[in-house]
């Protein structure tokens, strides 16, 4: 699933290529996604120039006078700038037509990821609870004790709850709690001020490191047959249980929570 960094790439991506371009029209292949794709994406979105594209969390909105282009990839979706004409493949669902010649292509094989419309002066429902971004000033050490406090969850459950911090996915939740030398399993409440201000610089750091590396086939967005340059994930432990712990050599752990799988090391995170 694209997590925050490889999101974030999505729209650096695709900045330098839609940028003060005009919408000329809009192609659904299928009304719907995950949920039902909202009128106003064709009504309104045709004429319109496109005035800045943002990511809240992992949603891309795309900002224009009439509203905004509300975006999500779901579990296996992309989005590329390809030329006008481009033949669509099966899982192609959605052309936003520009001047230049130039489309907006949202690709989803499995059709988890979304195009609702966010009217223009207002904040859409999925974007209205959510937490601080991780790489602002108001995640911090500070920010994670004061709202762990008599929280018996597990720390990981607690650093992905997108209503404490948007964006910290499995993969970035495992990698961020072995950096720091946390155990997933630790109840949040019980860590102390101190630990989290660790995590937080971990989060901030290996989240910021993996937009960098996502950005090194930025280049390349514009080809027809690249995808987005994801990084080339560089894990101490997703994705790796049983496997030796890169720092002290013992075999890495599965921490199974709400179903999701995560390796840590007994040793090294505590």
């Amino acid at each position: 699933m694209p997590e925050l960094p490889e999101v974030e790439t999505t729209r650096r991506g695709l900045e330098p290529h839609i940028l003060g371009k005009r919408i000329t029209g809009v192609v659904l292949r299928r009304d719907n996604l995950r949920w039902a794709i909202p009128f106003e994406i064709v009504d309104r979105l045709p004429g319109e120039k496109i005035l800045a594209i943002e990511r809240r969390a992992k949603y891309l909105l795309m900002h224009t006078a009439a509203g905004s282009a509300l975006w999500h990839l779901g579990m296996s979706g992309s989005m590329r700038v390809l030329k006008a004409g481009t033949p669509a493949g099966k899982h192609d669902h959605v052309d936003i037509e520009m001047t230049g010649k130039r489309i907006i292509r949202f690709t989803d094989p499995r059709r988890f990821g979304c195009l609702l419309w966010q009217a223009s002066g207002e904040i859409h429902p999925l974007l209205q609870k959510l937490g601080p971004e991780p790489l602002s000033d108001e995640f911090s050490g500070d920010y994670l004790f004061r709202k762990s406090r008599g929280k018996t969850a597990a720390v990981k459950s607690f650093l992905m709850d997108q209503a404490m911090v948007v964006g910290v996915g499995n993969i970035y939740a495992a990698e961020s709690l072995f950096r720091a030398g946390i155990s997933p399993l630790r109840e949040a409440g019980s860590l102390s001020k101190a630990r989290y201000e660790k995590l937080a610089v971990a989060a901030k750091d290996i989240l910021a490191y993996a937009i960098k590396r996502g950005g090194t086939t930025l280049r390349d967005f514009i080809n027809p047959d690249s995808e987005p340059g994801y990084f080339e994930q560089e894990l101490d432990v997703y994705g790796r249980e049983g496997e030796p712990c890169k720092q002290c050599g013992r075999p890495l752990r599965d921490s199974r929570l709400n179903n999701r799988a995560g390796a840590w090391c007994g040793s090294c995170q505590t």
